[in-house]
């Protein structure tokens, strides 16, 4: 399955991925190097937060921030290497995960500017700006799950299903922990910024 030989443009094929396009998953290596380094931007953005809130004086945020983004960065690949075991897909994982690592960094970007200029203005439609990126994620991720990993319409499903309900538990563990630990319930902890 590794074509060592072949040029591969990473952008190319999260263009053709985001657009349903399976010839994509050509452009995106399948060795541990690949997905190492399609792991680099998502590690940039809670670092950088981190590090912000570590000068602004939140040492204790700062580190909660960059271990919960640690683990929400750890937990999709974990998750579907879990199903792809299952499945006896192993050697299809390393090109799946590191064409969702990719595809992950190219819609948070754009989502990320999109809310940071519309803040606070969008109204009614603010809810429509959550929902639609969701449901496009979704089904984005059953698109790669389907064509990179070769199977089915349901098992893809399930992967997503798998791995997003597994994602949240995961978030919401570490956060709950901290709660009960500081004597307070989820929302107080989250509004005081931990």
């Amino acid at each position: 399955m590794t074509d060592w030989g072949r040029q591969r443009n990473i952008f190319r094929g999260i263009v053709r991925l985001v657009q349903f396009n399976s010839e994509g998953l050509r452009e995106f290596g399948d060795t541990p190097q690949a997905f190492f380094n399609s792991l680099a931007p998502l590690l940039a953005f809670p670092l950088v937060g981190g590090a912000r809130m570590l000068l602004t004086g939140s040492p204790r945020l700062a580190v909660a921030n960059v271990l919960i983004s640690g683990i929400a960065l750890i937990a999709p690949p974990v998750i579907s290497h879990w199903f792809a075991s299952l499945w006896h897909r192993e050697s299809l994982w390393l090109r799946y995960a590191t064409a969702y690592n990719w595809c992950q960094v190219a819609i948070f970007v754009p989502l990320l500017v999109l809310w940071l200029v519309t803040a606070g203005r969008l109204g009614a439609a603010g809810p429509l700006w959550v929902v639609l990126p969701f449901l496009y994620v979704v089904v984005l991720n059953g698109f790669l799950a389907q064509r990179a990993l070769r199977v089915s319409v349901l098992r893809a499903l399930l992967l997503v299903v798998g791995v997003t309900v597994g994602f949240y538990f995961l978030m919401a563990v570490p956060v709950a922990i901290i709660a009960w630990l500081r004597g307070v319930n989820i929302v107080q902890l989250l509004e005081t910024g931990m």
